[in-house]
């Protein structure tokens, strides 16, 4: 399974890439919306995770370009707040407040990839 993982912060990125790879995904990584947008047109991820907030295009509209292309393709949100009150009507698949503990994003990939078995 190939992830992209969206973040404008390199060292979040480095971070997530190695913890990732070491769960056996093959992962591609972008440092800024206009870059998950080529990444995602030219990878074809099975799953993107996706910082909310970016300095040049924000992560919704990330989000809805993505969804617009590949509408069943899972998209984990990652926010260095709390916007659980938004995401009730938010088009991703699922949300997780950033922290150097991966082991909450690592168990929703996990979820979110099981899912995505059991529907193929």
């Amino acid at each position: 399974m190939k992830i992209l993982v969206v973040d404008d912060e390199k060292n979040i990125l480095t971070l997530y890439k190695a913890e990732l790879e070491d769960e056996g995904y093959t992962v591609v990584t972008a440092n800024s919306g206009r870059e998950a947008l080529e990444v995602f047109e030219r990878e074809n991820p099975d799953m993107v995770t996706l910082d909310i907030l970016m300095p040049d295009i924000d992560g919704i509209q990330i989000l809805r370009q993505m969804k617009g292309k590949k509408p069943d393709m899972p998209v984990i949100m990652l926010t260095a707040y709390d916007y659980k009150d938004d995401f009730s009507i938010w088009i991703s698949d699922a949300y997780v407040v950033k922290s150097s503990d991966l082991s909450n994003l690592k168990a929703i990939i996990k979820q979110v990839a099981e899912k995505m078995k059991g529907e193929g």
